[in-house]
């Protein structure tokens, strides 16, 4: 850190939003988490910023997350009084208004670069209201460039089968694996079918719904390497496309897809608008199954707010949905995580898990886990089973919760991702007590564990 002179920018911005120096060095490491970064701040830290010392690397963008995140307005570096060199880069993928495959371009440049500046983005709170508020603002936009083969049906069937096929990858082996080929073809391949000539409108409206697809599996690959910002605006733009596409449903799966991670990052502040105004941009539009999908996160944010009947309520209606008549078929874009059903009871799980029903949330988490092919999905279903397996030590089956485990841990093998290693860290914290007191299944589990971490190091 080099120093300057007193930074009274920072210091009246920390006065004005009431934290001290110890709290505002835990926010911070809070935010560095979340993009995958472990961080050491301190009060004495604080004290030397305040002092004049410059945050070294990306600490200044996570400072002024948290900072924002308390004072409840977007800040940069710059307004804390500690200028950047990539002031521009910082705001990449965080709006609405530009060209959807012109805010792509450069990100796709960044991650093949490997510059690490989008990779530790923090997630942004003020971000995730975007599609909130600018759902009617995006107008529906002819391609600007109109240069090249007349795009058909073919091209648009290539896509799909290939965002198919990376997604397929992902699943099996977890989203570090096929990354930097997914951004090279959507950026060479894709974008500039983006931008061709269509044998009809509809044909593009399918074209941009695919590409749509794409990027938000590069959302899905980000979240599952635990880049949270990077994985937002990548949300963001698969968003944009979608408005853009005009394919009815598909910008609010998008906008579910976005309150499932501010749940998960305990962000809550816009996932209840977010996934009612995505399930109100679909219900009655879309088909019983993909319905479902929309109301059972909606179901979760109002658990989440602690809106017991009202969550119970559209559970039951996502329920009663998947036993419907299901002649229409589900579109490309709602199988972003296989079959519709095991979503379903996966987050019914997690609604019940958030009311304290732990027993209802076991069974749910099984039945999600049993309705996947687990060949195909290794990942999702280890996940869901590891799930089962909290819910059922927190009910004091410690036997039932380390099978489940075992299962789990049979299907990590060969998974490269963020979210499986930090799934077997944490067993192993929940592990210890039991494993102290000499229980042999705790015991042997906890080996395994320790093993599958060194190996996939």
């Amino acid at each position: 850190m080099t120093t300057r002179a007193p930074n009274t920018t920072l210091r009246e911005l920390v006065a004005e939003s009431g934290l001290t120096y110890a709290a505002l060095a835990k926010a911070v490491r809070t935010v560095a988490a979340e993009c995958g970064v472990a961080l050491r701040t301190n009060k004495s830290t604080v004290e030397h910023w305040i002092s004049g010392a410059r945050p070294a690397g990306a600490t200044g963008r996570y400072l002024a997350v948290a900072l924002s995140r308390v004072l409840g307005r977007l800040l940069t570096p710059e307004d804390l009084g500690l200028p950047t060199e990539d002031t521009d880069e910082d705001s990449i993928g965080l709006s609405l208004g530009a060209d959807p495959i012109d805010v792509l371009l450069p990100m796709w440049k960044y991650e093949l670069d490997r510059r690490r500046l989008l990779t530790t983005s923090a997630y942004s709170v003020a971000a995730a209201a975007l599609p909130l508020t600018h759902i009617n603002e995006i107008a529906d936009r002819t391609a600007a460039v109109r240069t090249g083969h007349t795009v058909g049906m073919a091209e648009v069937a290539a896509v799909r089968d290939m965002v198919h096929a990376f997604s397929e990858m992902d699943e099996r082996h977890g989203g570090r694996h096929g990354r930097s080929a997914l951004v090279q073809y959507l950026r060479d391949d894709v974008a500039p079918l983006c931008r061709a000539r269509f044998r009809t409108d509809e044909i593009r409206r399918q074209m941009l719904s695919a590409a749509s697809r794409g990027v938000h599996l590069l959302g899905w690959k980000s979240y599952d390497a635990g880049q949270q910002g990077l994985a937002q605006r990548y949300y963001l733009q698969s968003y944009a496309l979608a408005v853009e596409s005009g394919v009815t449903g598909h910008d609010g799966f998008v906008m579910r897809t976005m309150a499932m991670q501010g749940l998960k990052l305990h962000r809550p502040e816009h996932c209840q608008g977010l996934a009612e105004t995505g399930l109100n941009r679909a219900k009655g539009k879309v088909d019983a199954q993909t319905e479902a999908l929309f109301r059972i996160v909606h179901a979760h944010t109002l658990a989440k707010s602690e809106q017991r009947p009202a969550a119970l309520t559209e559970v039951k209606r996502a329920h009663a949905l998947l036993t419907a008549d299901q002649k229409d078929e589900v579109p490309f874009w709602a199988l972003a995580w296989g079959p519709p059903a095991a979503s379903v009871y996966s987050r019914t799980a997690k609604v019940h898990e958030t009311l304290g029903d732990h027993r209802t949330a076991a069974e749910q988490y099984a039945r999600a886990a049993t309705s996947r092919p687990s060949g195909t999905y290794a990942r999702i279903v280890s996940l869901d089973l590891v799930a089962g397996a909290e819910m059922q030590l927190k009910r004091g089956a410690i036997e039932q919760a380390c099978a489940l485990w075992n299962r789990a841990m049979d299907h990590m093998e060969g998974v490269q991702s963020i979210r499986t290693r930090k799934a077997v860290t944490n067993m192993r914290s929940d592990l210890a007590r039991f494993r102290a007191r000499g229980v042999r299944s705790a015991s042997d589990l906890d080996d395994r564990a320790a093993e599958f971490l060194h190996h996939h190091a």
